[in-house]
């Protein structure tokens, strides 16, 4: 017994010398709370077995892991977008890799204090849209409400579907010097920033698995599973289909808006998406219009609804507004709900705890004065240099605060002048308010732990049984040591937040126990915009593709033909100036300029670059339909695209970069394809494709092969459609018209002959939804059984100029009738080789 004490004390002892070791150059800032040790510099005991386990692993194996969790979010493709980048906007999440650790007791005084601001936040927005009882007594200024351009006059006198505004409500909390929580901004019209909570857990959940268990840390999964069963018990339809209106890909926060789509088996959907009829909201899928009752938004407000709201915007639904005055949908959170997360508001919240809830606030928000009022007017102005002076409705004011909040004290004497004047003219834009120093956690930086301020984003969801709040959230962390600096806009990580529980925590999960899995084959509608989508990234990758093939070509007969390629050259340029690819301004006496030029230029509708982009646009509009190394690999391509391309490049570079863009290109065509399920979105994928590569097979053979091809250019032929080794197998000869065209045209088994191309695109077709048996065929159906006809009528020799031009015609008129059927009005812009009907 002595000596396992004596054990258990030099263990002890061991922890507490690798401890020290660890903090020996942590050094927080005077006159700030920090979050890992307290005044003396003593660790917190809520922080110790987190640091202990640390020091056990050693700074090798703790890099290691936070590597590990860095390559799980590279993999998952987690991203965040950031405005005005000129290198495109998109970078891989940033995680800052030490949790936040919060003890059980000081969690819990907060879970209160948030519950009880939740609760405020829709007392307020219920009265203001409602009974007016706060304004008329002027608890409430009308100009702190009505100046706001959240509030939403349409909605004055509805009652949201389901009773209540805020479905979701987040605040972002800040630890001040003297240690307490403070509310510092609210988060009402749409909250962000669940779903990188989640992403941010499970990465660090598998760097450290059993230190998350050991220490007991509270799971996230029942929050959302709260959140789910709050939305899901709106729907009135029966279907349980909820939607997650989002604003698009261009968003900051694309991905976590797919994600939490995907995590919580919601319908992502755009506006376009979306119609109204009879106060009713349907989803346009492929297969018919579709009911939602329940929307989950992602979009702005006043974005929502371009007939009553915003006319112009691009990215609502005409008619939406009246169909939640209607109650035929239930938004969450309602429109309108922004109104209260202004700053302005926080000059008033304090005050209304008692009249509202019959309570005290439990969580004090930071000192707000609205400068719409003369004596908080005059408060501000008396105090300028302490406070910080912000705009009181929205996060910029356009000529006087363009970035935001600023310090009193960091005015230079002109900007003073101005901001002065504004707050004594129009001080109903401006609020002042406390300048708070954030408290600091630590980060791990090179080997050793650093302090940065940080503030705390927390979320609550409102279900059936009252409120709940998500056991974590993130935390912004700064780079710097500003507090002010705490965005990821400008730079900022995000962390997770454990939340420590005394007892074990309990397993849960949003996924169904093992052995009581719903078996399912689908995965829901497939809308119209997405399958869109499909479609033209089909066609868009396969025309870069035969572009590529065609300056491959080009440039190998270049660099090994000392003739021009035996007369096939010229008809190879003939076909790059023709679509596009190529320009008319630069002569044939060195056609490799060609070749760099479609490989370069920007102007050229369609060179390389102008394909890709457009690949990778319609791409990102289905994200979260496409694998994380699909995305990747034309990302990467998109990057190749933008290599300079260097003067003295000549025949042998061209064909080195070609090959390689070909290579990454037939990388992607395989991992989007072969990882796709074979439903809905596949079948239009692949379908334009084989469209693709049928119109471009067709447009091959007219321009190379006459009533007398030379051998050169049959060979490019076979070359251009991949099948040269499959002609040298059968025929011990040189190329000979005839075969070479059953081969390429004819032959069913080719995977690169038109026939092929016409019977998968039968097969496509015949699988899409839609068709009813006892009912005629559809245009597309008919068109399609025609084309299969005409290719096993015919022989080689039968295929001219005109017969390549019929099918080639009836292609496109094909892919119309596909359009006009399934994607209504959402087709792109018209490409070169579409006008070339």
């Amino acid at each position: 017994m002595a000596g396992r004490g004596e054990a258990k004390a030099r263990t002890r002892r061991f922890e507490e010398a690798a401890v020290e070791a660890l903090l020996a150059d942590y050094k927080p800032l005077p006159g700030v709370h920090d979050e890992l040790v307290d005044a003396e510099g003593r660790p917190r005991a809520h922080w110790t077995p987190l640091l202990a386990a640390l020091a056990e692993m050693g700074a090798e194996e703790v890099q290691r892991r936070f590597s590990a969790a860095d390559r799980h979010l590279y993999r998952s493709g987690v991203f965040y977008r950031v405005y005005d980048d000129p290198n495109g906007g998109e970078r891989p999440w940033p995680i800052s890799h030490l949790p936040l650790v919060i003890d059980a007791t000081e969690w819990q005084a907060l879970e209160r204090g948030l519950i009880q601001r939740a609760q405020l936040m829709e007392s307020v927005l219920s009265d203001v849209y409602g009974a007016g009882h706060l304004l008329r007594s002027g608890a409430l200024p009308a100009a702190a409400v009505a100046g706001s351009p959240d509030f939403l006059r349409p909605m004055v006198g509805v009652d949201p579907h389901g009773g209540s505004f805020l479905k979701i409500y987040a605040a972002d909390i800040g630890r001040g010097p003297d240690g307490h929580w403070w509310v510092i901004s609210d988060r009402t019209q749409s909250p962000s920033g669940a779903g990188y909570a989640l992403e941010n857990r499970i990465a660090i959940a598998r760097a450290m698995p059993d230190l998350a268990r050991s220490l007991n840390v509270r799971r996230l999964a029942g929050y959302f599973q709260a959140l789910r069963a709050g939305l899901t018990r709106l729907d009135r339809s029966g279907e349980g289909r909820v939607g997650l209106l989002t604003p698009g890909p261009l968003n900051e926060t694309y991905f976590e808006h797919a994600y939490l789509a995907r995590y919580l088996g919601f319908v992502l959907l755009e506006g376009d998406d979306l119609t109204v009829r009879d106060n009713v909201v349907y989803v346009r899928t492929v297969a018919g219009l579709k009911r939602v009752d329940v929307l989950l938004r992602r979009l702005d407000a006043d974005y929502a609804d371009p007939l009553e709201l915003n006319p112009g915007s691009r990215l609502g639904v005409p008619g939406l507004m009246q169909a939640v005055r209607a109650g035929g949908v239930a938004l969450a959170n309602a429109l309108g709900s922004g109104v209260v997360e202004a700053p302005a508001m926080m000059g008033f919240l304090p005050k209304l705890g008692m009249p509202v809830l019959g309570e005290a606030p439990i969580l004090p928000n930071v000192a707000t004065w609205w400068c719409g009022q003369a004596a908080e007017r005059e408060r501000v102005l008396d105090g300028l240099d302490d406070l910080v002076i912000a705009p009181a409705f929205r996060r910029t004011l356009p000529g006087l605060l363009d970035e935001g909040a600023v310090i009193g004290a960091d005015l230079d004497p002109a900007r003073r002048a101005a901001v002065e004047t504004a707050i004594r003219t129009r001080g109903v834009d401006i609020v002042g308010q406390e300048a708070v120093r954030m408290s600091t956690m630590p980060v791990w930086r090179e080997g050793r732990l650093e302090p940065h301020p940080f503030i705390l984003r927390i979320f609550v969801a409102a279900t059936e049984s009252g409120w709940t709040v998500m056991p974590g959230g993130f935390a912004r962390v700064s780079e710097s040591l500003d507090p002010r600096a705490v965005s990821m806009q400008g730079g900022g990580r995000s962390a997770d937040v454990w939340v420590l529980d005394a007892a074990p925590v309990e397993q849960t999960t949003l996924l169904p126990a093992a052995g009581h899995v719903e078996i399912k084959r689908q995965t829901g509608p497939l809308p119209s915009r997405a399958a869109d989508n499909f479609f033209w990234l089909g066609r868009y990758v396969e025309r870069a593709e035969c572009t590529l093939r065609l300056l491959r070509t080009l440039a190998g007969r270049l660099s090994s033909t000392a003739d021009g390629g035996g007369g096939s050259v010229p008809k190879l340029l003939d076909l790059l100036q023709y679509w596009g690819a190529a320009p008319d301004d630069v002569t044939r006496v060195r056609p490799v300029r060609h070749v760099l030029a479609a490989l370069s230029r920007r102007d050229l509708p369609g060179a390389l670059p102008n394909l890709i982009e457009a690949a990778r646009h319609t791409a990102s509009v289905i994200r979260d339909r496409l694998s994380p190394d699909a995305w990747r690999t034309l990302a990467d391509l998109a990057l190749m695209m933008d290599e300079p391309v260097p003067a003295t490049s000549a025949e042998p570079d061209a064909y080195e970069r070609t090959d390689r863009a070909l290579r990454a290109l037939a990388a992607f065509s395989g991992l989007a394809s072969e990882n796709m399920n074979r439903l809905a979105g596949w079948h239009f994928l692949d379908l334009g494709r084989r469209i693709e590569r049928a119109i471009a097979t067709c447009r091959f053979a007219s321009t190379l092969v006459g009533e007398t091809p030379s051998a050169s250019a049959l060979d490019v032929l076979l070359e251009l459609c991949d099948s040269q080794i499959t002609y040298r197998s059968r025929y011990v000869m040189v190329e000979s018209r005839a075969p070479v065209l059953d081969l390429v045209l004819l032959d069913p088994v080719n995977p690169r002959s038109l026939a092929f191309q016409i019977e998968a695109i039968v097969a496509h077709i015949a699988a899409l939804p839609g068709h009813v048996g006892d009912e005629p065929p559809p245009p597309e159906e008919r068109l399609a059984a025609r084309l299969s006809a005409s290719m096993k009528a015919f022989s080689a020799a039968e295929f001219d100029d005109a017969r390549l031009w019929q099918v080639e015609s009836e292609l496109m008129e094909l892919s119309n009738d596909v359009a006009e059927r399934y994607f209504i009005q959402n087709q792109p812009v018209e490409t070169p080789w579409e006008l070339l009907a």
